[in-house]
């Protein structure tokens, strides 16, 4: 059974997500949407971390692990990428 603290949680995280979404969708310049990008993935990882307390399955914080690690190396190649650098 969940708590009413992780609804919260999970209400507050909604919220976080919901304004991330809004700087992707209006950012003026490509850094500003790749930023609210990244931050709706640690959003993800969190809402994964948190959903694996809340109903006590480990396998949720292990693929909130794999999805971490795949965010971050993707960041770096946007980052790259938008830098114009050559992979």
């Amino acid at each position: 059974m969940m708590a009413f603290e992780y609804l919260i949680v999970f209400l507050a995280l909604l919220l976080c997500s919901i304004m991330a979404m809004i700087r992707v969708i209006r950012g003026p310049t490509a850094p500003d949407r790749i930023v609210g990008l990244d931050t709706i993935n640690t959003i993800v990882i969190v809402l994964m971390v948190v959903f694996g307390a809340a109903f006590n399955e480990v396998i949720y914080i292990d693929v909130a692990i794999v999805y971490a690690l795949l965010s971050f190396i993707s960041t770096l190649f946007i980052a790259k990428y938008l830098e114009g650098g050559e992979f």
